[in-house]
């Protein structure tokens, strides 16, 4: 026999990208059926482990920092506990929050941005946006983590050579700054929570936010 606690230990052993009931059944030597007794299936299974996975991560809010540079902080221990936990991107991407850990992480991050002058209904549309940036941002790092290092480099430096190919793309090519991945990344972020913050300053209502950007044209 086998109980809830112990079914979440091996899916916490195995990770979120391995994750799944046959595997969790093989790692505590037992049969899927007898994982069934105590989970209805995949997706409880998740559950349980993604929310015990998010009950690890602690929120730090440095009451010094004005709007900007919490949300930078916060989208940067976001973004490193999800590469340190591979796969629980997936699991924020898919629906958020989905238990107690997700709650209370919403919980926090709208409490300091109603410190910083934000409505709740303002903080949560804000704090999901910058999270599901940094979701995706996760999951493109998880990607490229993945594939084949050799195979990539020959592509990538066959587009280099295309690229210096080219009489205009060429030398601007060359004049651009070198930036590790984890660089970009961290510029990407920043550049995209400062185009939140120009279109949801504190104090904003929600529905002024919407009204504006649909005022601004629909591009689709």
């Amino acid at each position: 026999m086998v109980s809830t606690a112990e079914i979440v230990r091996a899916g916490r052993a195995l990770g979120m990208r391995r994750l799944g009931v046959n595997a969790v059944a093989a790692e505590l030597g037992v049969s899927a059926t007898a994982l069934y007794r105590h989970i209805e299936g995949r997706w409880e299974l998740e559950r349980l482990v993604g929310e015990s996975l998010l009950a690890d991560l602690v929120l730090h809010d440095d009451p010094d920092h004005d709007i900007e540079p919490h949300l930078v902080s916060f989208a940067g221990q976001l973004r490193g506990f999800l590469l340190a936990h591979p796969g629980l991107a997936g699991y924020l991407q898919v629906l958020f929050p989905r238990g107690e850990s997700g709650m209370r992480l919403l919980l926090h991050e709208t409490a300091a941005l109603e410190r910083r002058g934000y409505s709740a209904e303002a903080a949560i549309v804000l704090a999901s946006a910058v999270a599901s940036l940094v979701t995706w941002s996760a999951l493109a790092e998880e990607r490229d983590n993945a594939v084949d290092e050799a195979g990539y480099q020959r592509e990538r430096e066959a587009v280099v050579r295309m690229l210096l190919d080219d009489a205009r793309l060429g030398p601007a090519h060359l004049r651009l700054p070198s930036v590790t991945g984890r660089e970009f990344s961290r510029l990407l972020l920043i550049a995209e929570i400062r185009g939140l913050l120009a279109v949801a300053p504190p104090g904003r209502a929600v529905h002024e936010i919407v009204a504006d950007l649909d005022a601004a044209g629909d591009p689709w």
